[in-house]
């Protein structure tokens, strides 16, 4: 072997025991640690570079670490979450609701204290979500800050650039902030095409080569739009003309939910949106003040809280959440998601439910846009429908909604898909909103949608052809990465 031959071996061992070390102190689960040492070791030199593109899973918060000067302690806390919060911090936050249980859960989980004395409104598609989203900004005074993950640069998008570089000619503070991996499923470019008009925007996350992105399997998916402090919107809605259903130019349409607010909760977007702001450009905002018209003359009935998620100190939040309102039902848990791949803990949980008594029903799209998140689904299908869980698919168009329901009280809504990629990889955002009119309106929204639905049977599941099984099953293996 020449010197380039045992120079080569020599990184390739150094930089596999380093990763293989790495992987071994902070995997929390043994078949992922195992899995990639066995790539790290298998694979020379490519195997530690996937595993430092893919397998780093959590980073710190730059922005709130900088607020919070406590020490870490080294080779603990990796893939670990910030922790509950003490018991003798959780006196109120509670509004009337036969939820109070879980109530005190997320408090628990996520220190954020539910805001009362909300208006919510709910908008189905682009064509109910665009409209009033362009108003807003038309009608912005002071301050505009909107993130999201897809922002593309058809119709649709050119619309919102127009409105928020009008914004910004008329001396508003508009500041946007785009997913460097999102922002790439269109050309131009929204970045460049916003900074043309005069609108302050940054990329998170983008993938470079120089210095490189290790972190490049991290995406910033959530969507906020906030306008003077008092007027929010979030949801699972992007910015393009994919979510215009009725349109007939839109060639593969995506059916969604998103959802406006007034009153104090809308603090708490424009808090998520300064952290994210922050982190990505070193400059942090200033709070929303305590006069914010975001705190006055709204008299509404909902009670919200924002959940944050994200490979940070935030991880896990939304697995916890979701895990403790299916254990809380008592009647019924409804999920609609375009994306359902569930954590073993998770699928306990759904099997006890429906084990108690409680209808699980779950919806998801017919025809998915990831036909192999389809496939690798169908190949854990059979557990859920063997227990009575009943799943059913939605026909035509795409849905990407996402709707998590318990007893007809609680509605968990926002941008995370019941994926690992979501629950582990992403920066997600969920809002519990409890408000018993809104709620009975999503909860007639999920009958109308399993009314023209297909139900899925066990016996189809089970009827699969030995190839459709052995694809599946391939597709399953992947699954956290999907």
């Amino acid at each position: 072997m020449n010197d380039l031959g045992w120079l080569v071996v020599t990184l390739h061992v150094l930089a596999a025991s380093a990763a293989s070390w790495h992987a071994l102190l902070y995997k929390r689960d043994s078949r992922a640690a195992l899995g990639w040492i066995s790539v790290c070791v298998l694979f020379p030199i490519a195997g530690p570079l996937l595993y430092c593109l893919l397998g780093v899973n959590r980073v710190e918060n730059r922005a709130r670490m900088e607020g919070d000067k406590k020490v870490r302690r080294r080779f603990v806390d990796f893939e670990r979450g910030a922790g509950l919060m003490p018991p003798e911090k959780r006196d109120g936050g509670v509004v009337a609701s036969g939820q109070f249980g879980l109530q005190q859960a997320t408090l628990a989980i996520t220190g954020q204290r539910l805001s009362t004395g909300n208006q919510v409104q709910i908008l189905y598609n682009g064509e109910g979500a665009y409209p009033p989203m362009l108003a807003a900004i038309a009608q912005a005074e002071y301050s505009i800050c909107l993130t999201t993950y897809i922002f593309e640069t058809n119709e649709t998008g050119r619309q919102f650039m127009k409105a928020l570089g009008d914004a910004a000619a008329r001396g508003v503070d508009v500041r946007v902030m785009i997913d460097g991996m999102g922002e790439k499923y269109s050309f131009p470019r929204a970045v460049r095409l916003l900074k043309r008009v005069g609108v302050r925007t940054c990329r998170y996350n983008p993938p470079r080569l120089i210095p490189p992105t290790f972190s490049v399997n991290l995406r910033n998916h959530r969507k906020i739009l906030v306008v003077d402090d008092s007027l929010g919107f979030t949801g699972g809605i992007n910015i393009g003309d994919r979510h215009l259903t009725d349109n007939p130019e839109v060639k593969e349409p995506v059916a969604d939910i998103h959802f406006s607010f007034k009153g104090p909760f809308v603090a708490q977007l424009v808090a998520i949106f300064n952290d994210s702001w922050a982190e990505t450009t070193g400059r942090t905002l200033p709070k929303v003040p305590a006069d914010s018209p975001a705190k006055r003359d709204v008299e509404g009935v909902a009670s919200c809280r924002a959940i944050v998620d994200g490979p940070d100190e935030n991880l896990d939040r939304l697995a916890l959440v979701l895990q403790a309102a299916v254990t809380s039902a008592q009647r019924s848990v409804l999920i609609m998601t375009p994306y359902f791949l569930p954590s073993p803990g998770l699928i306990g949980c759904l099997l006890g439910a429906a084990l108690r008594g409680v209808k699980v029903q779950i919806v998801l799209p017919g025809e998915n846009n990831l036909p192999y998140v389809h496939w690798a689904t169908r190949n854990m299908l059979w557990e859920l429908l063997f227990y009575h869980v009943e799943v059913f698919y939605q026909p035509p168009p795409f849905a990407h909604s996402k709707l998590f329901m318990v007893d007809e009280d609680y509605v968990l809504i926002g941008s995370a898909n019941i994926d690992p990629r979501s629950l582990r990889l992403n920066y997600e955002l969920g809002v519990e909103i409890y408000d018993q009119k809104l709620n009975e309106q999503l909860c007639n929204h999920f009958r109308q949608v399993i009314d023209v639905s297909t139900p899925v049977t066990l016996q189809e599941v089970d009827g699969r052809s030995l190839p459709a099984r052995t694809r599946d099953a391939f597709c399953w293996l992947f699954s956290p990465y999907l």
